[in-house]
């Protein structure tokens, strides 16, 4: 069977009116962190519906037993946070997976170059086969970051058919380089945009997600 990156865009009109308010550029940095967190909660919610194990069981309401449905904890669930602009989206995926272990991952790109280098790996030596990993990368422009992690995930046992990466606005060159060499990836985005501008930046984007979102 040929694997397929897929990539989904929830219609949620939540998602809609907050990546209206992240791509104003009117929108102080106060509010524009609160609309990144918001996003990283509804795409969050979107990309664990079908992923999170559960298990069955019983539970006594104040009236009689009922049948209910758990999370099976004992599968490990991973968040890796793409620093700094994905410390915004973690603080909304935080709210729904409060259990996960969160590893930060700091990877800054040259400007001249657009290539980028890692400055802070908190990622374990090795991974547990079956953990699921959520990334969470509030911008997929050229694939040069979102590539490096998931270097850095793959080498340390991770599977990519158990990855899913959460990404407020996306350009075709990243999906174009993820598909070729991660096709069982999941992407769940706020939208895809029509491509880049000269400089790396996403076209028409919201600008630079971690200066923005810490008033830098």
């Amino acid at each position: 069977m040929t694997l397929q990156l897929r990539v989904y865009v929830p219609p949620h009109p939540l998602i809609k009116h907050w990546l209206g308010v992240a791509r104003d550029v009117a929108t102080p940095p106060v509010l524009f962190k609160s609309a990144m967190t918001e996003l990283g909660r509804w795409l969050t919610y979107e990309a664990v519906r079908d992923w999170l194990p559960t298990e069955e069981t019983m539970v006594q309401t104040p009236l009689a037993p009922s049948p209910a449905t758990t999370i099976d904890y004992t599968i490990p669930i991973a968040v890796v946070p793409i620093l700094r602009a994905g410390l915004s989206v973690l603080e909304g995926a935080q709210t729904l997976l409060p259990l996960a272990s969160v590893y930060h991952l700091g990877l800054v790109r040259d400007e001249s170059t657009l290539t980028a280098s890692c400055y802070l790996n908190k990622l374990p030596a090795q991974f547990a086969p079956e953990t699921k990993v959520l990334i969470c990368e509030p911008m997929l422009a050229t694939g040069g970051s979102i590539m490096a992690a998931m270097e850095q995930l793959t080498s340390r046992g991770v599977d990519p058919a158990l990855i899913r990466i959460i990404s407020v606005v996306v350009a075709p060159p990243a999906l174009q380089k993820l598909s070729v060499a991660y096709p069982s990836l999941v992407i769940y985005t706020a939208t895809i945009d029509e491509g880049l501008d000269s400089q790396g930046f996403i076209v028409p984007g919201l600008g630079d997600a971690g200066d923005r979102s810490f008033g830098t």
